[in-house]
């Protein structure tokens, strides 16, 4: 496997979290976090936080310039169930991105809440 070009595929792992109530506080506040949504497009279509950027995972290389955020803007990432959001987190971070975190439990967490 290519893994330059797979870069994403290796989900596991820790990074920095939020969970669903913490979240949508952050949300109400001036100015909220940027919201970054990895899944497909379908996906985002089907359901989604308003507001949000919706960036494949696949294509976030190629999409990053979408966010046009200051590398020191607080971002979430967030997918269905939290997996491909945490090599979305990583990729930022090592863009230079300071305050990156995943949704905790992706939008599974964030339906149920």
């Amino acid at each position: 496997m290519n893994l330059k070009r797979f870069w994403w595929w290796l989900p596991f792992g820790k990074v920095p979290e939020i969970d669903a109530g913490a979240f949508h506080a952050r949300l109400q506040a001036t100015p909220p976090p940027r919201v970054l949504d990895v899944r497909t497009v379908g996906e985002w279509e089907r359901s989604h936080i308003a507001g949000s950027i919706n960036i494949p995972l696949t294509e976030l290389k190629q999409g990053l310039s979408a966010l046009s955020a200051d590398k020191s803007t607080p971002i979430v990432a967030l997918c269905r169930s939290a997996r491909r959001s945490i090599p979305a987190v990583r990729y930022l971070k090592r863009r230079g991105f300071q305050q990156v975190c995943q949704l905790q439990g992706g939008m599974r967490a964030w339906w149920k809440a």
